[in-house]
């Protein structure tokens, strides 16, 4: 084998190694629930019904009695009474025990309009992270569902909004 032929195949070795761990963190499983929770939120806030619908799995359940269809008929009906709404989020964590995986953190609202003090303040308040429980739904390492999302320190009216 010729020494330039030699130098190729390592090389193209080198590249192939390096591709490969750079995709390995692309889609670790911590990653992608930690870039899918982030995504989840900047949909919200973005008022991207389609996408949010898109994150949640066909079985989602949540603490307030929500299943998929409802929490967004919940998110589409308060979403009309806040305007600018920013979502921040504060001491993340990730945890994952495959097929399952755990995002939590503070979520801390900025908003106005006609509810905005009202719903601002009752989820600033709060001193528990919100949890939000994801599945993987396939081999693809992107491919996660929201389960669940809870907070048991969060009191939602079970009627109204």
């Amino acid at each position: 084998m010729s020494a330039t032929l030699k130098n190729g195949f390592y090389a193209g070795l080198l590249v192939a190694f390096i591709v490969g761990l750079w995709l390995t963190q692309l889609w670790g499983a911590e990653k992608q629930v930690r870039l899918h929770s982030e995504h989840l939120l900047r949909e919200v806030q973005n008022r991207n019904w389609s996408a949010v619908e898109n994150f949640l799995a066909s079985d989602y359940r949540d603490d307030w009695g929500d299943d998929r269809a409802r929490l967004l008929q919940r998110l589409r009906r308060v979403s009309q009474f806040l305007f600018s709404l920013t979502i921040t989020t504060s001491d993340a964590k990730t945890q994952v025990a495959l097929p399952q995986a755990a995002w939590s953190a503070r979520l801390q609202l900025a908003a106005s309009g006609e509810a905005a003090s009202e719903v601002t303040s009752r989820v600033n308040s709060l001193t528990t992270p919100f949890q939000l429980d994801w599945r993987k739904e396939s081999w693809k390492p992107w491919d996660w569902k929201l389960v669940r999302v809870s907070n048991p320190d969060l009191e939602v009216p079970s009627s109204g909004l």
